[in-house]
């Protein structure tokens, strides 16, 4: 099993590639998938705020795309004490993995951890 540090440290790195020129809050994500895989994301914004990509969902994206369906835990690191997913990300990350661990952290390396469930309860789904 990956060490929760080593994918925290992951999601920082991935937070320097942010382009976050409007918001200026860059994001970095590092998802372990089931098979020890880990992939990593970073926000990517638009001038048209719509077409913008939080870093969760990037590296959810990846992962998919490379064929991996099973994910055990998410880091997630921005400014904050302790970086949350937004709505979005709540929703798509739930759809992919429900029982997802979300660690959530800050640039120092400092974390919490929670069940992606407690912070989206009563999610939609079809």
């Amino acid at each position: 099993m990956t060490d929760t540090k080593k994918l925290v440290q992951k999601a920082i790195k991935a937070r320097e590639n942010s382009y976050s020129p409007y918001s200026n809050y860059p994001v970095g994500a590092a998802l372990l998938g089931a098979d020890g895989d880990i992939y990593t994301g970073t926000n990517v914004e638009n001038g048209v705020n719509g077409l913008s990509i939080c870093a969760e969902r990037v590296a959810l994206f990846k992962a998919v795309s490379e064929g991996t369906r099973e994910f055990e835990r998410l880091a997630v690191v921005c400014e904050d004490e302790y970086c949350k997913p937004c709505g979005a990300c709540r929703q798509t990350l739930i759809e992919h993995a429900p029982d997802l661990e979300i660690i959530m952290a800050n640039p120092e390396g400092n974390y919490r951890s929670v069940g992606l469930k407690d912070l989206l309860p009563e999610a939609f789904n079809l």
